[in-house]
């Protein structure tokens, strides 16, 4: 493929996992989404997200649900939020976000490889 990563380029996306503590409707953003705050354990810490994942997902199902989130990129503006990581998901048609996550609980802030 013409955009093949190398192992190395792969190797710095920080992606862990995480246990989201709140979610709550972000009315600020400009698309439907929810603003998480996530638990990364105690080395990286709590990290804020938004996540336009209403389709699927009401914000008090989501608490305590464990997902996947690369943290290593730059922090974003999104309206009044500072968002400090990516949530993962596949997206499907017309935006239907499905959240990547842990099929066993799992020690919050391990990382994916």
């Amino acid at each position: 493929m013409e955009n093949d990563l190398s192992w190395q380029e792969f190797d710095r996306v920080e992606m862990r996992i995480g246990t989201i503590v709140e979610a709550s409707i972000f009315e600020e953003a400009r698309n439907p989404a929810y603003k998480l705050k996530i638990d990364f354990g105690e080395k990286i810490g709590y990290r804020k997200s938004s996540a336009q994942i209403t389709k699927r997902y009401q914000p008090e199902e989501l608490i305590g649900k464990q997902i996947v989130a690369v943290i290593n990129f730059p922090k974003k503006q999104i309206a009044t939020l500072m968002s400090e990581c990516l949530v993962l998901g596949s997206v499907g048609q017309e935006n239907d976000i499905v959240l990547l996550s842990s099929d066993l609980p799992v020690e919050n802030g391990l990382r994916v490889g």
